[in-house]
């Protein structure tokens, strides 16, 4: 989606209007006929609502979108003024209306107000018809520009920063929707490559004779039954104080997950091309934090594997030594993407003393019956950073639930034959699948695990998504970033 901004009085040819509407405000310049209309049709601004109306501008008929966004002392104005700007892209996205005309004036918005609202448009507007063939003409997405009218002053450099966290979750996105045969630990890297050139990112990527050199056999054993290789891609961005220890980002990256020799039932498998989904939030997270020229120092890293079930592939009951040194009896094959966090936290906080470590993974199918997919879950072993982060959830939208944990659950992996085992029993599954990566944390770093299983992918539209990847985890990690890191 292009944006441009114009004065008001500079763009007199639009066909397609929208004026943001606060509750029982009704703007006093537009046309009688249209605010009849509004009156008729139970349009008062409340969040949420749209109504439309057609009126003669000039010997031209206009068509003109009244969105409402509620109260203005209302808690979640910002929100509300957000979805606003993404209901109405997703009103006009297939209209057959190339243009939209946002007319901000009287609406009252602060300019981070007015660049949420456009943030809201653009990750509305977002679509991966790449493999769409046959669409008919009324279905393909026509509205492709909006220009931009009566914004309040600072829009524009507001508007340059939301920009940056909507490229990100644009990138998220992408590789989450794209399927595992072209989507894989080789062509996750490559694309990051390719959209991270001349961003200022350092990208580092260790293949899979370097992580067998590091004694990474917890993650090389999930890899060993697919022909892809295993990854793990590093991305650097150091745009703080000189010296200052980095925050870690570290994401699940299983590409495709069959389960390996714990097969998952046929129904529903194809869903496991994004379990690598927070893979795909690091890689987005970075991005935003590039473009934007973020003031922190922030790594990301993804570990990269496919978990297949060929005749190489790990067994139930096999026993792989991490690259902490530390053995870990395979109980369950399907309970993979601890195996590749494991190594990767590991990796991350001896390669870089990190401060704070956020991992993110689609690590558990608990999670959602605990949570549905309205929270992931939130675990952590540090109450401040817990806090931080549950802020930051609240502020972006990405929103998080804090869920336990303790010695009782711990105990529920013990292995009699290893130092751990990679499941615990049924019940508790989320949080044992928490403690066992919190015996891989060090030095008592503060870290936290997003159990983001039920929210990167979804089968209804959202706010400002459609159906399919949400993008969780972009806005959230960024939102952290400003207010602990840049504040």
């Amino acid at each position: 989606m292009k944006i441009q901004f114009l004065d008001a009085a500079a763009d007199t040819s639009a066909r397609l209007v929208a004026r943001f509407v606060n509750q029982d405000a009704v703007p006093a310049d537009i046309e009688p006929v249209l605010a009849g209309g509004a009156k008729m049709a139970r349009f008062s601004g409340k969040a949420g609502q749209v109504f439309e109306g057609y009126v003669d501008r000039g010997g031209q008929v206009v068509r003109v979108a009244l969105a409402g966004i509620g109260e203005a002392s209302a808690k979640d104005r910002k929100g509300a003024i957000e979805r606003a700007g993404a209901s109405v892209v997703a009103k006009y996205l297939t209209s057959g209306e190339t243009a939209l005309t946002l007319d901000l004036t009287g609406a009252g918005l602060t300019a981070e107000e007015a660049a949420g609202a456009l943030l809201g448009a653009v990750l509305r507007s977002w679509r991966h018809d790449v493999y769409h063939t046959k669409l008919k003409p009324d279905a393909r997405p026509s509205l492709t520009d909006i220009t931009v009218v009566g914004a309040p002053e600072g829009t524009e450099a507001a508007w340059e920063v939301e920009q940056a966290i909507a490229a990100g979750v644009s990138f998220t996105r992408e590789l989450v929707t794209e399927p595992a045969n072209i989507i894989y630990p080789e062509s996750f890297v490559e694309r990051c490559k390719a959209r991270m050139e001349g961003t200022g990112l350092k990208i580092r990527v260790l293949d899979d004779k370097e992580m067998g050199e590091l004694g990474m056999g917890s993650l090389l054993g999930v890899a060993q039954g697919s022909v892809r290789p295993a990854r793990i891609l590093v991305m650097e961005w150091l745009g703080g104080p000189e010296g200052e220890k980095p925050v870690a980002f570290v994401g699940k990256g299983v590409t495709f997950d069959t389960g390996g020799i714990s097969i998952k039932p046929a129904a529903g498998m194809e869903d496991m091309k994004w379990d690598m989904g927070g893979a795909g939030a690091v890689a987005g997270t970075m991005l935003a934090l590039a473009l934007r020229k973020a003031k922190a120092n922030v790594i990301g890293l993804c570990g990269l594997v496919e978990n297949m079930p060929d005749g190489n592939a790990q067994r139930p009951g096999d026993v792989v030594t991490s690259m902490s040194g530390q053995t870990i009896e395979v109980i369950n094959t399907d309970a993979e993407g601890r195996l590749v966090l494991c190594d990767a936290l590991t990796f991350v906080q001896r390669e870089y003393k990190p401060a704070k470590i956020v991992d993110l993974a689609t690590l558990t199918g608990a999670i959602i019956l605990s949570l549905a997919h309205e929270y992931a879950g939130l675990f952590s072993n540090n109450d401040d950073l817990a806090a931080q982060l549950n802020a930051a959830g609240d502020a972006s939208g990405d929103r998080l639930w804090r869920m336990p944990m303790g010695p009782a659950y711990d105990k529920m992996i013990d292995s009699p034959i290893a130092d751990i085992r990679n499941v615990g029993p049924r019940s508790g599954g989320s949080i044992t699948a928490a403690q066992f990566l919190a015996r891989f944390i060090e030095n008592d770093t503060p870290w936290a695990h997003l159990d983001i299983a039920g929210t990167v992918w979804t089968d209804k539209p959202g706010a400002t998504w459609d159906k399919g990847a949400s993008g969780f985890g972009v806005r959230l990690l960024d939102r952290f970033v400003r207010d602990t890191l840049e504040a």
